[in-house]
């Protein structure tokens, strides 16, 4: 048992009140609501993967409406142009000007939903604003309120139609979270959910957390004490994945940044006011595995990203 230096009682008390919130109409889900959280909570962008029908739009729906904020959902298709993203001038002929009309992507949370099927032109679009907060439009910036925060999802099953993301987009999500198919006795819990009507009638979900809260709960996050041989493994699992012959691409500086401010936010939802090792290895996969490409023989071979990562945690000296 140990004392916390900083009172993380309001940011456990939300976080359990928001995954309540999600939880009582989604049927497990909980290391991605967790992980959307922590993404909230570090300024972070999320990209969300799995097969169709296991609630990943829902899921990041569901805990948007916990946040007093506004939303906003971007449906990608080939044929969204970067202006149905951020907005377009307009002439008005009463005034004989342009006038520039925003578009949803001004909005604090954005869900783009199936991110690979628009082309590299419109995803483009999302680059300055994932990054700088900011849309520049005709010479002119327009900042994002706060909080801003986008989320992605995709499926790799259907092929056809899609376009791959870009490198340099990847690298802007914090995390990219895997979801894979509920359990048997989950299944039967949807299924009985439905059967009761729970999703016919669902109710709107609370308002737990607003922008002044996630400003406070950030700041509060800033004190988690983070040893500097902890900054070391950080920088050594990184370093790792650059001139790994099993890599064709490694992780940038982005990536040992997103870690720490995951692993602070992490230690503060277990109520910790210190980061340990446990945490770091946690959050290397979803850290991690969006941004390395394996090489071609090792993709032949059937390694995933998981698997590397893996063995350079096995390889790296953890700090006690």
């Amino acid at each position: 048992m140990f004392e916390s230096r900083i009172d993380f009682s309001q940011l456990n008390g939300r976080i359990q009140a928001a995954r309540d919130a999600v939880g009582s109409l989604i049927v497990g889900q909980r290391q991605m609501v967790d992980l959307l959280l922590v993404a909230v909570l570090s300024e972070g962008h999320v990209l969300i993967e799995g097969v169709p029908g296991i609630a990943k739009t829902l899921t990041a729906k569901l805990l948007a409406r916990t946040i007093d904020a506004r939303f906003s959902r971007i449906q990608f298709t080939p044929d969204l142009m970067p202006s149905d993203v951020t907005g377009s001038s307009v002439y008005l002929p009463a005034k004989g000007v342009f006038e520039f009309r925003r578009g949803p992507v001004f909005a604090n949370i954005i869900l783009t939903d199936e991110i690979n099927r628009a082309p590299a032109k419109t995803q483009a679009s999302l680059f300055e604003v994932m990054e700088e907060r900011q849309i520049t439009y005709d010479g002119v910036t327009y900042p994002m309120d706060y909080p801003f925060m986008v989320v992605a999802t995709q499926n790799l099953i259907d092929q056809e139609g899609t376009y791959r993301l870009p490198e340099a987009q990847l690298d802007r999500f914090m995390f990219k979270i895997l979801v894979d198919y509920p359990d048997a006795a989950q299944e039967v819990e949807i299924m009985q959910r439905h059967n009761s009507g729970l999703f016919a009638q669902a109710p709107d979900l609370p308002k737990i957390i607003d922008a002044g809260v996630i400003r406070d709960l950030r700041s509060s996050i800033q004190g988690v004490y983070v040893k500097p041989e902890l900054l070391q493994y950080i920088a050594g699992i990184v370093t790792a994945t650059r001139g790994n012959p099993a890599l064709y691409l490694g992780a940038s500086p982005r990536a040992s940044i997103a870690l720490l401010n995951g692993a602070k936010a992490w230690a503060a939802m277990a109520g910790r006011d210190f980061i340990t090792p446990e945490d770091i290895q946690e959050l290397a996969y979803p850290v991690l595995r969006h941004r390395i490409m394996l090489s071609p023989d090792k993709e032949m071979e059937g390694l995933t990203p998981d698997d590397l990562i893996k063995q350079v945690l096995q390889k790296i000296e953890v700090p006690r």
